[in-house]
Protein backbone atom coordinates (compact mmCIF):
# COMPACT_ATOMS: atom_id res chain seq x y z
CA UNK A 1 0.00 0.00 0.00
CA UNK A 2 1.03 3.60 -0.95
CA UNK A 3 -0.36 6.92 0.10
CA UNK A 4 0.75 10.03 -1.02
CA UNK A 5 0.16 13.49 0.95
CA UNK A 6 0.89 17.06 -0.56
CA UNK A 7 1.53 20.45 0.76
CA UNK A 8 0.44 24.11 -0.98
CA UNK A 9 1.76 26.55 1.17
CA UNK A 10 -0.90 29.16 0.03
CA UNK A 11 -4.29 30.76 1.11
CA UNK A 12 -6.94 27.63 1.22
CA UNK A 13 -9.87 29.94 0.00
CA UNK A 14 -9.28 29.78 -3.17
CA UNK A 15 -7.92 25.16 -3.36
CA UNK A 16 -7.97 25.23 -7.63
CA UNK A 17 -5.45 22.71 -7.09
CA UNK A 18 -8.21 20.18 -6.29
CA UNK A 19 -10.85 19.04 -8.54
CA UNK A 20 -15.00 19.60 -7.75
CA UNK A 21 -15.78 16.15 -5.70
CA UNK A 22 -12.96 14.62 -5.28
CA UNK A 23 -12.55 14.52 -1.24
CA UNK A 24 -13.45 12.12 1.06
CA UNK A 25 -12.96 13.64 4.34
CA UNK A 26 -11.89 17.19 5.75
CA UNK A 27 -10.66 17.26 9.08
CA UNK A 28 -9.25 20.90 10.30
CA UNK A 29 -8.80 23.19 13.38
CA UNK A 30 -8.89 26.43 12.17
CA UNK A 31 -8.00 29.61 13.67
CA UNK A 32 -10.35 30.73 15.82
CA UNK A 33 -12.50 34.37 15.72
CA UNK A 34 -12.24 36.76 18.20
CA UNK A 35 -8.98 34.76 19.88
CA UNK A 36 -6.62 37.77 20.42
CA UNK A 37 -3.49 35.85 18.90
CA UNK A 38 -5.39 35.71 15.32
CA UNK A 39 -6.40 39.20 15.06
CA UNK A 40 -3.39 40.23 13.25
CA UNK A 41 -3.81 37.26 10.60
CA UNK A 42 -7.38 37.84 10.41
CA UNK A 43 -6.83 41.42 9.70
CA UNK A 44 -4.10 40.84 7.13
CA UNK A 45 -6.77 39.16 5.20
CA UNK A 46 -9.47 41.85 5.35
CA UNK A 47 -8.53 45.47 6.70
CA UNK A 48 -12.10 46.22 7.84
CA UNK A 49 -11.40 43.02 10.71
CA UNK A 50 -8.92 45.75 11.74
CA UNK A 51 -10.72 48.63 11.81
CA UNK A 52 -13.25 46.98 13.57
CA UNK A 53 -11.05 45.53 16.56
CA UNK A 54 -9.52 49.47 16.81
CA UNK A 55 -13.15 50.88 17.18
CA UNK A 56 -13.85 48.10 20.00
CA UNK A 57 -16.84 46.80 17.62
CA UNK A 58 -16.53 43.20 18.63
CA UNK A 59 -19.72 42.01 16.91
CA UNK A 60 -18.26 43.82 13.74
CA UNK A 61 -15.00 42.00 13.59
CA UNK A 62 -16.67 38.46 14.77
CA UNK A 63 -18.78 38.88 11.79
CA UNK A 64 -15.24 39.84 9.47
CA UNK A 65 -13.25 37.30 11.05
CA UNK A 66 -16.02 34.26 9.70
CA UNK A 67 -16.71 36.09 6.31
CA UNK A 68 -12.46 34.91 5.56
CA UNK A 69 -13.59 31.28 7.21
CA UNK A 70 -16.73 31.04 4.77
CA UNK A 71 -14.67 31.29 1.49
CA UNK A 72 -13.20 28.66 2.95
CA UNK A 73 -16.09 26.71 3.87
CA UNK A 74 -17.37 27.51 0.93
CA UNK A 75 -14.46 25.49 -1.07
CA UNK A 76 -14.50 22.42 1.49
CA UNK A 77 -18.16 22.54 -0.21
CA UNK A 78 -16.69 22.02 -3.60
CA UNK A 79 -13.73 19.74 -3.18
CA UNK A 80 -15.94 17.33 -1.12
CA UNK A 81 -17.51 14.02 -2.55
CA UNK A 82 -21.25 13.42 -1.68
CA UNK A 83 -21.69 11.55 1.41
CA UNK A 84 -17.84 13.04 2.52
CA UNK A 85 -17.55 14.28 6.21
CA UNK A 86 -16.14 17.56 7.69
CA UNK A 87 -14.88 17.42 11.06
CA UNK A 88 -13.76 21.10 12.46
CA UNK A 89 -12.20 21.35 15.66
CA UNK A 90 -13.28 24.96 17.04
CA UNK A 91 -13.81 27.21 20.49
CA UNK A 92 -15.67 29.48 21.22
CA UNK A 93 -14.21 33.01 22.30
CA UNK A 94 -14.86 35.42 25.44
CA UNK A 95 -14.11 39.04 25.18
CA UNK A 96 -14.56 42.48 26.78
CA UNK A 97 -14.66 45.38 24.18
CA UNK A 98 -15.60 48.79 26.06
CA UNK A 99 -16.16 47.43 28.88
CA UNK A 100 -18.29 44.95 28.06
CA UNK A 101 -17.62 41.31 28.34
CA UNK A 102 -18.85 38.88 26.30
CA UNK A 103 -19.63 35.50 24.35
CA UNK A 104 -18.67 34.96 20.52
CA UNK A 105 -19.76 31.42 19.50
CA UNK A 106 -17.77 30.61 16.97
CA UNK A 107 -19.18 26.82 16.98
CA UNK A 108 -22.84 27.87 16.34
CA UNK A 109 -21.92 30.91 13.46
CA UNK A 110 -19.80 27.97 11.86
CA UNK A 111 -23.04 25.64 11.90
CA UNK A 112 -24.78 28.21 10.31
CA UNK A 113 -23.10 28.86 7.61
CA UNK A 114 -22.55 25.58 6.73
CA UNK A 115 -25.91 24.93 6.40
CA UNK A 116 -26.37 27.49 4.06
CA UNK A 117 -24.38 25.59 1.94
CA UNK A 118 -26.53 22.76 2.29
CA UNK A 119 -24.35 20.51 4.77
CA UNK A 120 -26.55 18.20 7.25
CA UNK A 121 -25.48 18.36 10.81
CA UNK A 122 -24.35 15.61 12.63
CA UNK A 123 -24.03 15.44 16.45
CA UNK A 124 -21.07 17.49 17.60
CA UNK A 125 -18.18 16.22 20.16
CA UNK A 126 -17.58 18.29 23.23
CA UNK A 127 -13.75 17.74 23.91
CA UNK A 128 -13.29 18.52 27.50
CA UNK A 129 -9.98 19.97 27.78
CA UNK A 130 -8.55 19.51 31.12
CA UNK A 131 -6.81 22.12 32.87
CA UNK A 132 -4.76 22.75 35.99
CA UNK A 133 -5.91 26.44 36.83
CA UNK A 134 -6.73 27.20 40.80
CA UNK A 135 -8.93 29.43 39.36
CA UNK A 136 -11.83 28.14 37.34
CA UNK A 137 -13.83 31.63 37.07
CA UNK A 138 -13.51 34.75 35.73
CA UNK A 139 -15.07 38.23 36.85
CA UNK A 140 -15.35 39.30 40.59
CA UNK A 141 -14.93 36.14 42.42
CA UNK A 142 -17.33 34.84 44.48
CA UNK A 143 -19.47 38.21 44.55
CA UNK A 144 -22.92 37.56 42.39
CA UNK A 145 -23.68 38.25 39.29
CA UNK A 146 -20.20 39.53 37.88
CA UNK A 147 -18.52 35.87 38.10
CA UNK A 148 -18.30 34.41 34.54
CA UNK A 149 -18.43 30.60 33.73
CA UNK A 150 -15.22 29.22 32.60
CA UNK A 151 -14.58 27.69 29.02
CA UNK A 152 -13.15 24.42 29.29
CA UNK A 153 -14.38 22.16 26.10
CA UNK A 154 -13.78 23.13 22.47
CA UNK A 155 -16.58 21.94 19.99
CA UNK A 156 -15.46 19.00 17.28
CA UNK A 157 -18.30 20.03 14.74
CA UNK A 158 -19.38 17.16 12.15
CA UNK A 159 -21.35 17.58 9.25
CA UNK A 160 -22.09 15.60 5.86
CA UNK A 161 -22.45 16.55 2.32
CA UNK A 162 -25.87 14.63 1.57
CA UNK A 163 -26.47 11.53 1.77
CA UNK A 164 -24.50 8.72 3.78
CA UNK A 165 -21.76 6.95 1.92
CA UNK A 166 -22.41 3.75 0.17
CA UNK A 167 -19.85 1.03 -0.69
CA UNK A 168 -20.65 -1.28 -3.18
CA UNK A 169 -17.83 -2.86 -5.22
CA UNK A 170 -16.55 -6.19 -3.26
CA UNK A 171 -13.27 -4.10 -2.97
CA UNK A 172 -14.89 -1.31 -1.24
CA UNK A 173 -16.15 -3.84 0.72
CA UNK A 174 -13.28 -5.29 1.68
CA UNK A 175 -11.10 -2.39 2.57
CA UNK A 176 -13.47 -0.83 4.73
CA UNK A 177 -13.79 -4.04 6.85
CA UNK A 178 -10.24 -3.97 7.10
CA UNK A 179 -10.41 -0.46 8.27
CA UNK A 180 -12.91 -0.69 11.25
CA UNK A 181 -12.08 -0.05 14.65
CA UNK A 182 -12.25 -1.87 17.65
CA UNK A 183 -15.10 -2.98 20.09
CA UNK A 184 -13.60 -0.45 22.88
CA UNK A 185 -12.49 2.35 21.05
CA UNK A 186 -16.05 2.63 19.11
CA UNK A 187 -17.23 3.21 22.80
CA UNK A 188 -14.86 5.85 23.90
CA UNK A 189 -14.52 7.69 20.22
CA UNK A 190 -18.00 8.01 19.59
CA UNK A 191 -18.98 9.39 22.50
CA UNK A 192 -20.27 12.92 22.25
CA UNK A 193 -17.49 14.02 25.19
CA UNK A 194 -14.18 13.23 25.21
CA UNK A 195 -12.48 13.78 28.21
CA UNK A 196 -9.30 11.36 27.98
CA UNK A 197 -7.32 13.85 25.28
CA UNK A 198 -5.03 16.00 26.78
CA UNK A 199 -3.86 19.15 25.31
CA UNK A 200 -1.17 18.99 22.88
CA UNK A 201 1.06 16.84 24.56
CA UNK A 202 2.29 14.28 21.65
CA UNK A 203 6.11 14.26 20.83
CA UNK A 204 5.74 15.98 17.47
CA UNK A 205 7.33 19.58 16.83
CA UNK A 206 8.68 21.65 19.35
CA UNK A 207 6.24 23.49 22.07
CA UNK A 208 7.10 27.21 19.67
CA UNK A 209 5.58 25.70 16.59
CA UNK A 210 2.90 24.00 18.39
CA UNK A 211 1.70 27.17 20.14
CA UNK A 212 2.36 29.34 16.92
CA UNK A 213 0.04 27.42 14.67
CA UNK A 214 -2.69 26.41 17.27
CA UNK A 215 -2.19 22.61 16.93
CA UNK A 216 -4.44 20.00 17.79
CA UNK A 217 -3.14 16.82 19.53
CA UNK A 218 -2.21 13.58 17.23
CA UNK A 219 -5.50 11.63 18.74
CA UNK A 220 -8.14 14.24 17.80
CA UNK A 221 -7.69 14.19 14.06
CA UNK A 222 -6.38 10.04 14.30
CA UNK A 223 -9.53 9.31 15.92
CA UNK A 224 -11.44 11.41 13.40
CA UNK A 225 -9.73 10.11 10.43
CA UNK A 226 -10.20 6.37 11.59
CA UNK A 227 -13.95 7.40 12.49
CA UNK A 228 -15.24 8.69 9.32
CA UNK A 229 -12.96 7.40 6.14
CA UNK A 230 -11.73 4.08 4.94
CA UNK A 231 -7.66 3.28 3.75
CA UNK A 232 -6.92 4.92 0.75
CA UNK A 233 -9.30 7.98 1.05
CA UNK A 234 -8.22 11.40 0.92
CA UNK A 235 -8.39 13.87 3.47
CA UNK A 236 -7.89 17.51 3.42
CA UNK A 237 -6.87 19.84 6.17
CA UNK A 238 -7.12 23.84 4.87
CA UNK A 239 -5.13 25.19 7.99
CA UNK A 240 -2.93 22.46 8.06
CA UNK A 241 -0.46 24.05 11.08
CA UNK A 242 2.57 22.15 11.58
CA UNK A 243 1.02 19.24 10.07
CA UNK A 244 -1.05 16.84 12.52
CA UNK A 245 -3.70 15.89 10.07
CA UNK A 246 -1.18 14.80 7.59
CA UNK A 247 0.63 12.55 10.24
CA UNK A 248 -2.66 11.16 11.35
CA UNK A 249 -3.37 10.75 7.71
CA UNK A 250 -0.05 9.07 7.56
CA UNK A 251 -0.54 6.65 10.24
CA UNK A 252 -4.12 5.87 9.11
CA UNK A 253 -3.22 4.92 5.57
CA UNK A 254 -4.75 7.85 4.24
CA UNK A 255 -3.64 10.18 1.50
CA UNK A 256 -3.58 13.98 2.53
CA UNK A 257 -3.40 17.35 1.16
CA UNK A 258 -3.02 20.46 3.56
CA UNK A 259 -2.80 24.14 2.55
CA UNK A 260 -0.72 26.09 5.09
CA UNK A 261 -0.71 30.02 4.83
CA UNK A 262 2.56 30.71 7.03
CA UNK A 263 5.27 29.58 5.07
CA UNK A 264 7.40 29.94 8.02
CA UNK A 265 5.85 26.61 8.90
CA UNK A 266 7.79 24.85 6.33
CA UNK A 267 10.86 24.12 8.87
CA UNK A 268 9.13 22.42 11.37
CA UNK A 269 6.64 20.18 8.75
CA UNK A 270 10.37 18.63 7.55
CA UNK A 271 11.98 18.43 10.84
CA UNK A 272 8.77 16.45 12.08
CA UNK A 273 8.74 14.27 8.28
CA UNK A 274 11.69 12.56 9.96
CA UNK A 275 10.26 11.07 12.81
CA UNK A 276 6.95 10.21 12.00
CA UNK A 277 7.80 6.90 11.12
CA UNK A 278 8.91 5.46 14.40
CA UNK A 279 6.06 7.84 16.12
CA UNK A 280 3.23 6.39 14.05
CA UNK A 281 4.40 3.18 14.18
CA UNK A 282 4.29 3.12 18.01
CA UNK A 283 0.89 4.70 17.75
CA UNK A 284 0.02 1.31 16.09
CA UNK A 285 1.80 -1.01 18.39
CA UNK A 286 -0.01 0.96 20.60
CA UNK A 287 -3.95 0.13 19.41
CA UNK A 288 -2.96 -3.22 19.54
CA UNK A 289 -1.37 -3.27 23.21
CA UNK A 290 -4.32 -1.51 24.15
CA UNK A 291 -6.62 -4.19 23.02
CA UNK A 292 -4.84 -6.96 24.43
CA UNK A 293 -5.00 -5.10 27.52
CA UNK A 294 -8.49 -4.62 27.26
CA UNK A 295 -9.18 -8.80 26.57
CA UNK A 296 -7.19 -9.57 29.83
CA UNK A 297 -9.44 -6.75 32.06
CA UNK A 298 -12.22 -8.04 30.83
CA UNK A 299 -12.57 -11.68 28.77
CA UNK A 300 -14.23 -14.99 30.76
CA UNK A 301 -16.46 -17.18 30.48
CA UNK A 302 -19.14 -14.84 30.16
CA UNK A 303 -17.12 -12.14 28.69
CA UNK A 304 -18.76 -12.38 25.11
CA UNK A 305 -15.51 -12.25 22.98
CA UNK A 306 -17.22 -14.92 20.48
CA UNK A 307 -14.95 -14.37 17.23
CA UNK A 308 -11.25 -14.16 15.53
CA UNK A 309 -9.25 -11.79 13.96
CA UNK A 310 -8.33 -13.42 11.00
CA UNK A 311 -5.22 -11.71 10.81
CA UNK A 312 -3.93 -10.81 14.35
CA UNK A 313 -5.46 -14.34 15.82
CA UNK A 314 -6.59 -12.72 18.76
CA UNK A 315 -10.44 -12.71 20.30
CA UNK A 316 -12.74 -9.43 19.06
CA UNK A 317 -16.00 -8.73 20.43
CA UNK A 318 -17.82 -8.40 17.21
CA UNK A 319 -17.52 -10.06 13.30
CA UNK A 320 -16.90 -6.83 12.17
CA UNK A 321 -13.75 -6.31 13.96
CA UNK A 322 -12.52 -9.86 12.55
CA UNK A 323 -10.69 -8.02 9.79
CA UNK A 324 -9.11 -5.37 11.26
CA UNK A 325 -5.41 -4.74 10.12
CA UNK A 326 -3.66 -1.77 10.51
CA UNK A 327 -0.93 -1.27 8.37
CA UNK A 328 2.71 -0.60 9.65
CA UNK A 329 4.85 2.12 7.65
CA UNK A 330 7.83 1.05 6.19
CA UNK A 331 9.15 4.48 3.91
CA UNK A 332 8.61 7.71 3.42
CA UNK A 333 10.48 9.73 0.81
CA UNK A 334 9.97 13.33 -0.69
CA UNK A 335 8.94 12.93 -4.13
CA UNK A 336 8.52 16.53 -4.98
CA UNK A 337 8.49 20.05 -3.31
CA UNK A 338 6.36 19.32 -0.17
CA UNK A 339 5.44 16.09 -2.13
CA UNK A 340 5.56 12.93 0.06
CA UNK A 341 5.02 9.12 -0.58
CA UNK A 342 4.67 6.74 2.46
CA UNK A 343 4.75 2.91 1.61
CA UNK A 344 3.34 0.38 3.80
CA UNK A 345 3.65 -3.11 5.13
CA UNK A 346 0.70 -5.50 3.26
CA UNK A 347 2.18 -8.57 5.23
CA UNK A 348 -0.25 -9.16 7.79
CA UNK A 349 1.12 -9.49 10.96
CA UNK A 350 -0.64 -12.55 11.82
CA UNK A 351 2.39 -14.68 9.55
CA UNK A 352 4.62 -13.62 12.04
CA UNK A 353 2.25 -15.56 14.74
CA UNK A 354 1.78 -18.07 12.84
CA UNK A 355 5.69 -18.78 12.36
CA UNK A 356 5.82 -18.70 16.48
CA UNK A 357 2.58 -20.00 17.18
CA UNK A 358 1.33 -22.75 13.97
CA UNK A 359 -1.86 -22.70 14.70
CA UNK A 360 -4.38 -24.47 13.12
CA UNK A 361 -6.39 -21.86 11.35
CA UNK A 362 -6.06 -20.93 7.75
CA UNK A 363 -3.21 -18.02 6.47
CA UNK A 364 -6.11 -15.63 4.97
CA UNK A 365 -9.14 -14.40 6.25
CA UNK A 366 -12.02 -16.37 6.03
CA UNK A 367 -15.59 -15.63 4.87
CA UNK A 368 -17.24 -17.38 8.55
CA UNK A 369 -15.22 -16.17 11.25
CA UNK A 370 -14.07 -18.40 13.87
CA UNK A 371 -15.47 -18.27 17.35
CA UNK A 372 -12.48 -18.84 19.49
CA UNK A 373 -11.88 -18.21 23.51
CA UNK A 374 -7.25 -18.56 23.19
CA UNK A 375 -5.79 -18.20 26.60
CA UNK A 376 -4.20 -15.34 27.97
CA UNK A 377 -0.77 -16.66 27.31
CA UNK A 378 -1.00 -16.60 23.77
CA UNK A 379 -2.10 -12.97 24.10
CA UNK A 380 0.59 -12.01 26.01
CA UNK A 381 2.89 -14.35 23.29
CA UNK A 382 1.87 -12.24 21.15
CA UNK A 383 2.36 -9.10 22.10
CA UNK A 384 5.71 -9.87 22.85
CA UNK A 385 6.39 -10.70 19.63
CA UNK A 386 4.39 -8.43 17.50
CA UNK A 387 7.28 -5.68 16.67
Amino acid sequence: MITRHQIYFQDSRHMEALASNSVDLVVTSPPYPMIEMWDAMFAGQDAEIGIALQKGDGLMAFEKMHGVLDAVWHEVWRILKVGGIVCINVGDAARTFNSRFMLYPNHSRIINEFLKLGFHALPVILWRKQTNAPNKFMGSGMLPAGAYVTLEHEYILILRKGSRREFKLDAEKQNRRESAFFWEERNAWFSDVWMDVKGTSQNLGNRAARLRSAAFPFEVPYRLINMFSVKGDTVVDPFLGIGTTMWAAMTSGRDCIGYELEGGLRDEIDVIKNTILPFANEKIKNRIGNHLDYLDANIGPKGGFNYKNAYYNFPVKTRQETEILLNPLMTIETIAKNSFEVTYSDKSHRLRVIEKHKPDNPQTPSSSPQKTTPSKKMRRSFQRDLW
